[in-house]
């Protein structure tokens, strides 16, 4: 499974093979998901093994509660033996009562600045997770965790070069329309991310896409 996880170097993919393992090594588990909060406020769902665990993502963001989204925030597990009969989350019980699902484990998967993560996995049997559930799901966490990081920091450094690439192409054209140098093209590129109030970036792609910086 580690292995598996170190070959594994975008982020989607991590997330698939983590979600691949836990749903084959987790006892109890039968599907599963991996909930993302970007910047503590967008949460979407990655590695989704089936419509079951997609359609209880869904539900938890509708209803603004419920286990994934603790796990997430409170950087808990979270344990549900029956969903049914559980009153932490009522809202979330009643609108998930004809999705199936019973009972499900969610441990924090990750946490890079305000981008959270949570390993969701969802069994349509009441109290199919134990204390073994519990010590497996937080053992691959673990190991995902570290695979997770390394997709991230990989992904910062490919938007890293393309915005150094979009800033340099930005330059070449201030250069050769204002006959400037390199530093005075750069310059005038902040100084037009000032005006806007926009980034620095954005204001680069504007120009090189359609030769003006934009509103």
């Amino acid at each position: 499974m580690a292995r598996d996880l170190q070959r594994a170097v975008e982020r989607p993919d991590v997330m698939t093979r983590t979600v691949r393992a836990a749903v084959a090594l987790v006892p109890g588990a039968e599907d599963g998901s991996v909930s993302l909060v970007q910047g503590r406020r967008r949460i979407t769902s990655e590695g989704v093994s089936s419509d079951l665990p997609r359609t209880f993502d869904h539900l938890q963001v509708a209803t603004g509660q419920g286990p994934c989204l603790d796990s997430a925030f409170e950087h808990l597990t979270v344990r549900v033996d029956d969903l049914s009969a559980d009153e932490r989350w009522p809202d979330l019980a009643v609108r998930a009562a004809d999705t199936g699902v019973r009972s499900c484990l969610c441990l924090q998967l990750f946490v890079e600045g305000d981008d959270l993560g949570a390993l969701n996995l969802v069994s349509r049997r009441p109290r199919a997770f134990d204390d073994e559930s519990e010590q497996v799901g937080l053992l691959l966490a673990s190991h995902a965790a570290i695979a997770v990081a390394d997709a991230l920091h990989l992904q910062g450094v490919r938007r890293a070069l393309a915005n150094r690439d979009l800033i340099g192409q930005a330059k070449g054209v201030l250069m050769e329309r204002h006959k400037v140098t390199s530093q005075q093209a750069f310059d005038l590129l902040v100084r037009a991310s000032q005006d806007a109030n926009r980034k620095l970036v954005d204001v680069a792609e504007a120009l090189t896409a359609t030769g003006d910086v934009g509103g």
